[in-house]
C-alpha cells in the first residue's frame, strides 16, 4: 500500500511539472517578431514543416510553451515559433484577431486602387508570404486592381476573376516598402534583408554594385554542424563568421544582400534554393570549408553548374586566387543539389581545409576572411561590369 501511494505521488509531480514546462508561456499573452524573419512550423521543432513566415514587429498571441517553442495561430491553425526570437509586448496593446493570431502587424484594410509591375517577372502567390503557393505570374507593365494589402502584400483582382498575392516591393504602389527601407538602414550586418532590388542597371562610375541582389548561403547550421575540423573547429562556425564578413563587405559595395541563415539554426538545400528563387536574385554563393582524413590535403575551390555559375566561378576564383596564400585547387563543375535548384548563377566557396594545420592556421584569421570578402565583392565587380 505505501508503495501504491509513493508511484502515485511520482505521477501527480511528473504531471505537475510537465504542465509547468508546456505552460511557461501564460495563455494569451502577446509577443513581438525580434527577428526580420520567423519560420512558423507544423510542430515545436526545428526541423518541422514550415507553413508561413512572419516579419519583424509581427504580433502574436501565445497559448502554450514547449521546450523553447510557442503554439500560436496561423491561418487558422494551430503553430509553433521558436520563443527564443519573440519579445514580450506591452500589455497595453491589443492582441492579434482570434480567428488568426498570428498576423502581419501592418495590415490594412484597402491598398492603393491599382498597382504596376516594374520587374520583369513576378510570382503571385494564394497568401501574403513567400511560403504561399504560386498561382499565376505577371510580368513587368502589367496593372492590376488591389483589394487589401497585408504587410508588404498587395492583395489584387486577376483577369480570370480570382484573386491572389503579390509582393508589393515589386511593383509601383506608392509607398508599399517605405517602413521596410528604414528597417534595413538600422539593420546589423548579418540581418537578413526583407527587400530586394530590381533595378539591374550600374548606378555608380566606379563599378558599384548597387541595383544588384545576392544571396549570400552560409552552409550547414543548427543540427547540421558540417565538418569537424583539428581541435574540434565546427564548419558551421566557421563559415557563419565567414559569411557576415562577406555580407558587410557586398553592402559596402551597394549591394543589397539576403542571407539564407543569419544564425545557427537548420535550413533543408530546398529551403535554401527556394529563398534564392523567391528573390529577384543575381548570384547565388554558398560559403563552405572543406575536410580530408589525410592532412596534408589543402587548398580551395570553386565549383559551379551551369553556363551561367561558370561564368560568376571564373571571375570569382580568379579574383581569389590572385589573393589568398592557400593552394588554388581549381574551378570545377560539380551536382551539389544547391547549385541545380537554385534558378540564379550559383557557385560553392570551398575556402580551405578545416583539417589542414596550414590551412586551418590561416582561415581562422580576420585578415584572411576579410581578403576573401574584399575578393568576392571585386570578382562580383568584373563579373556584372
Amino acid at each position: 500500500m505505501r508503495n501504491l501511494k509513493i508511484s502515485f505521488i511520482v505521477i501527480v509531480l511528473l504531471t505537475f511539472f510537465i504542465h509547468v514546462e508546456k505552460m511557461e508561456a501564460a495563455s494569451g499573452q502577446t509577443y513581438e517578431v525580434g527577428a526580420n524573419i520567423l519560420h512558423v512550423r507544423e510542430d515545436p521543432a526545428s526541423d518541422a514543416t514550415i507553413i508561413g513566415l512572419l516579419h519583424k514587429g509581427d504580433r502574436l498571441t501565445v497559448f502554450q510553451e514547449q521546450y523553447g517553442w510557442v503554439q500560436t495561430y496561423y491561418g487558422g491553425s494551430t503553430a509553433w515559433v521558436a520563443k527564443h526570437h519573440l519579445i514580450q509586448a506591452s500589455p497595453e496593446v491589443p492582441a492579434a484577431n482570434s480567428e488568426q493570431t498570428a498576423t502581419p502587424a501592418k495590415t490594412t484594410e484597402a491598398a492603393a486602387n491599382s498597382v504596376t509591375v516594374t520587374a520583369p517577372s513576378v510570382n503571385i502567390r494564394s497568401g501574403p508570404t513567400l511560403e504561399y503557393a504560386v498561382i499565376a505570374g505577371a510580368s513587368q507593365g502589367e496593372t492590376f486592381n488591389t483589394i487589401s494589402k497585408s504587410g508588404d502584400w498587395i492583395n489584387v483582382e486577376l483577369n480570370n476573376g480570382n484573386t491572389g498575392w503579390i509582393a508589393s516591393w515589386l511593383t509601383s504602389s506608392s509607398g508599399a516598402s517605405t517602413a521596410s527601407s528604414s528597417e534595413q538602414a538600422t539593420e546589423t550586418a548579418t540581418t537578413q534583408v526583407a527587400s530586394v532590388n530590381t533595378d539591374k542597371e550600374p548606378t555608380s562610375a566606379n563599378r558599384s554594385l548597387s541595383g544588384f541582389n545576392i544571396v549570400l548561403d552560409a552552409g550547414h547550421g543548427g543540427r547540421d554542424p558540417g565538418a569537424i575540423g583539428l581541435g574540434g573547429v565546427y564548419e558551421k562556425e566557421l563559415v557563419h563568421q565567414t559569411t557576415n564578413q562577406i555580407a558587410q563587405t557586398l553592402r559596402n559595395h551597394g549591394a543589397t544582400v539576403i542571407e539564407t541563415r543569419t544564425s545557427d539554426y537548420y535550413l533543408s538545400l530546398d529551403e535554401r534554393a527556394d529563398l534564392s528563387n523567391a528573390y529577384n536574385t543575381d548570384a547565388f554563393i554558398s560559403i563552405h570549408y572543406n575536410s580530408f582524413p589525410v592532412v596534408s590535403v589543402q587548398g580551395f575551390n570553386t565549383f559551379y553548374y551551369t553556363e551561367a555559375g561558370h561564368q560568376l566561378g571564373r571571375h570569382v576564383h580568379s579574383s581569389i586566387s590572385s589573393a589568398v596564400p592557400l593552394a588554388n585547387r581549381g574551378l570545377g563543375q560539380a551536382g551539389y543539389k544547391v547549385l541545380r535548384n537554385t534558378n540564379a548563377p550559383a557557385i560553392l566557396l570551398e575556402l580551405g581545409f578545416i583539417t589542414s594545420p596550414y590551412d586551418l592556421s590561416v582561415i581562422q584569421t580576420a585578415d584572411y576572411q576579410q581578403t576573401v570578402a574584399d575578393k568576392i565583392a571585386k570578382g562580383l565587380l568584373n563579373y556584372f561590369h
